[in-house]
């Protein structure tokens, strides 16, 4: 069906479910709530227990790698450890005075990378995000703001960045994103209807570097190596990126060392969407529409 915003097709909506921590949470509200009204003293007991299963949905949501609240992409499928292969997702952009060199980076090593993609940014520097797409790589959703607020959202507020991501993400490249990573990676219950909704599925990483707050190239190479394997997902910056001593951006330091131990690795970073092309999943039957000339 096509959207009325982009004129660009998209897939029906998924069958979301909840997950049993979340059966759980619900199942805990209605027993303390009928306990509560069939005797009243136990109003202590049902109260602790309703605070205790809204612990466990907290934490969880506030664990960006956790899968307790729904499907989350934190390692590529089989096949694609198989075939040797890693994912590189850069968050925060498209950023004018970054991404440009991350570009030419990751041309001169012939590899291929993911950008999680803010909305609000991609309509500032559309021919950013088409030329992200002309070299190869993948634009996904990111958010249409990122708001620091994004896991404290509910069903209406979640549904609007996320439409409205994907409207100006679609828009602007031509093509329907297919994965979405939650600002900082937090989120709540809420969020996993909307994804069903709107075909996309929720990817985290495998290790980050943490270069938004970190300005040692070094230790932000050797978080991303250490371990390093076929199937992993790696996360770094091209937005907000923290600065070096000789203040550049630190991706831009990083990505040298880092593409070259991949090489020297045997292993091959491609898109998510490349990756998972021949799996299937609930969420997210990876669609997409004709990329824009």
């Amino acid at each position: 069906m096509p959207d009325t915003l982009t004129g660009i097709s998209t897939p029906p909506p998924s069958i979301w479910r909840p997950t049993p921590l979340v059966l759980f949470a619900l199942a805990v509200h209605a027993a303390a709530l009928v306990g509560v009204i069939v005797r009243p003293a136990l109003w202590p007991w049902a109260l602790g227990a309703v605070i205790l299963s809204h612990g466990l949905i907290t934490a969880a949501s506030l664990w960006p790698r956790g899968q307790w609240l729904g499907p989350n992409l934190i390692r590529l499928p089989e096949a694609a450890i198989a075939r040797g292969e890693v994912a590189l997702t850069i968050d925060d952009g498209p950023d004018p005075d970054v991404t440009p060199a991350v570009l030419d980076l990751l041309d001169a090593h012939g590899v291929q990378a993911t950008f999680f993609c803010i909305g609000s940014r991609a309509l500032a520097h559309p021919e950013l995000c088409r030329d992200i797409v002309r070299r190869g790589h993948a634009v996904e959703n990111h958010s249409a703001q990122h708001r620091h607020s994004f896991s404290l959202l509910g069903p209406r507020g979640y549904a609007r960045e996320l439409q409205a991501g994907q409207a100006a993400l679609s828009a602007v490249t031509g093509r329907v994103p297919q994965f979405f990573r939650a600002p900082a990676g937090f989120r709540n219950p809420f969020l996993w209807p909307v994804l069903a909704r709107l075909n996309l599925r929720l990817a985290s990483w495998t290790r980050r570097g943490f270069d938004t707050h970190e300005g040692d190239p070094a230790i932000v190479t050797r978080r991303l190596l250490r371990n390093l394997r076929a199937g992993d997902i790696l996360l770094l910056h091209d937005g907000h990126a923290a600065r070096a001593a000789s203040g550049q951006p630190v991706i831009l330091d990083v990505l040298p060392p880092l593409l070259a131990a991949l090489r020297q690795a045997g292993l091959r970073a491609v898109t998510l969407h490349a990756a998972c092309a021949t799996t299937s999943s609930p969420l997210s039957p990876l669609a997409s529409a004709p990329a824009q000339p």
